[in-house]
């Protein structure tokens, strides 16, 4: 519904649209930061006018769920926090990202050590499949979420820079699980370029 540059990807109409007749029917919704803004302010709620902390995303959070799905995720990737899990002055303190899975049971935290990728193109999408797929496997909503953002932190930290601008993660990072799972990372950067 809204790109990382900030432009609204869906017309206001659109968006009404999924407000009222798809998130009745949603087991996990999955917005980023902006995507929840722009849901609350398309249902007419009062939220706070800039994030600050975490505590901000949780209210997102607990004001979407209500919406109707089940569970919410909001997605923290694009403002890390510091170590105080508030936004940082300056971007040397950016220290964690904080998604916040909130349901009628409460709220979780999945909190990532943030580190510096052009290589997020795509994050978002990937989050949700792999949310999908782990649910599909049998998982728990909180365990499919944990895993996923496990399987995402791993392929942002072993992207490999593809041509100019933001590249995709590593979607192959855990090739090598299937055969032996401790081996969680199989590709150093140099070594997937091999592969394409």
């Amino acid at each position: 519904m809204v790109a990382t540059t900030g432009a609204q990807l869906l017309p206001n109409a659109a968006v009404t649209n999924v407000r009222t007749r798809l998130l009745p029917l949603t087991t996990i919704l999955t917005p980023n930061i902006s995507e929840a803004r722009l849901l609350l302010e398309n249902a007419g709620a009062n939220i706070t006018p800039e994030i600050k902390n975490v505590k901000d995303l949780v209210q997102l959070a607990s004001l979407l769920q209500p919406m109707g799905p089940k569970y919410v995720l909001v997605k923290g990737g694009h403002m890390p926090f510091d170590k105080d899990l508030n936004v940082p002055q300056q971007a040397t303190e950016q220290k964690y990202v904080v998604d916040v899975l909130h349901t009628d049971d409460g709220t979780t935290f999945f909190i990532t050590e943030f580190s510096y990728s052009k290589n997020t193109h795509g994050t978002g999408c990937s989050l949700a499949s792999a949310i999908a797929s782990n649910l599909a496997l049998g998982s728990s909503v909180p365990d499919a979420v944990e895993n996923a953002c496990r399987y995402i932190e791993a392929g942002i930290k072993t992207s490999a820079d593809l041509g100019h601008g933001s590249g995709p993660i590593n979607h192959f990072h855990s090739v090598g699980m299937v055969r032996d799972p401790s081996y969680l990372f199989p590709f150093t950067t140099p070594d997937i370029l091999a592969l394409i």
